[in-house]
């Protein structure tokens, strides 16, 4: 029935690129159980396509939170954004028992697809590593070497895909990239380990900082949902792919200064 429901919601988008599937009183029994659309964002110091940058009155501003509202708009219902400082947060949110939130966006990976459930990649994006001013670091297989001090954010499919690539180095998850930020400014860091994106965010604030070329982990970023809840993820699914289409998810990134690519139609990581 789920096969039957995200082909049925593929073909409405192709029909009608201008909007998502309409949400009928089941769908948003399930989507908006409130009568709100909740959004799980994650915040930090860097935008990315999954990160949003806290603004100085405490809202958030980001690739996410447009696509947030896009969504909400879309549905005609208020919107309540659910601030949250990882991924690994946003995922604990979604998969307990009452979910806290009922649609976000983050980078797919094995452990987050056992736990929610996937609609299709919004963008693609590659990892690799911030040196900071006077670090040894000069590759990413340099990476990969006993004394080496990589940091990271706790829970998050970068960190684990860096212990996994760089398994001698030592490797310290923070509970925030605030943290890390503070460690590199105690001189503490010999690489930072995140996407692209958001190491373009933070180069311009780490004077005599460099990005490695190279990567060590490629990704989509996908829209999701709490598990077992079909029609919101076959609303998802229409909805992202409809905001490819019709622009909404280039003019996300762009307002972010965010130059990488709209995943393809109908992408989907390996596992999704």
């Amino acid at each position: 029935m789920l096969r039957r429901s995200l082909l049925a919601a593929a073909a409405l988008c192709a029909a009608h690129p201008a909007f998502a599937q309409p949400a009928d009183a089941a769908t948003r029994a399930q989507l908006v159980p409130t009568g709100r659309l909740r959004v799980g964002i994650g915040v930090g110091p860097a935008a990315s396509a999954f990160w949003a940058m806290r603004q100085p009155d405490g809202s958030a501003r980001g690739v996410t939170v447009a696509l947030g509202e896009e969504a909400a708009r879309r549905l005609g219902v208020p919107l309540d954004l659910l601030l949250l400082n990882s991924s690994g947060e946003v995922v604990e949110a979604g998969a307990i028992a009452e979910p806290r939130w009922d649609l976000s966006f983050m980078p797919v990976d094995a452990e987050r697809v056992a736990r929610l459930d996937f609609g299709p990649d919004y963008y693609l994006s590659t990892s690799t590593y911030l040196a900071p001013a006077g670090s040894p670091l000069a590759s990413v297989a340099q990476a990969n070497s006993a004394g080496i001090r990589i940091w990271g954010v706790a829970n998050t499919t970068t960190i684990r895909a860096s212990q996994r690539t760089a398994p001698q180095a030592t490797h310290t998850a923070a509970a925030s990239l605030d943290q890390v930020m503070a460690a590199i400014a105690r001189g503490e860091v010999d690489g930072v380990a995140l996407g692209r994106e958001s190491l373009d965010s933070l180069l311009p604030r780490l004077p005599g900082a460099r990005i490695l070329d190279g990567h060590f982990h490629a990704l989509g970023t996908a829209i999701v949902v709490p598990r077992n809840r079909p029609l919101s993820q076959a609303w998802a699914t229409a909805f992202i792919e409809a905001a490819k289409t019709d622009g909404t998810v280039r003019r996300a990134l762009d307002a972010m200064s965010i130059t990488g690519p709209v995943a393809p139609a109908g992408s989907r990581t390996a596992g999704a």
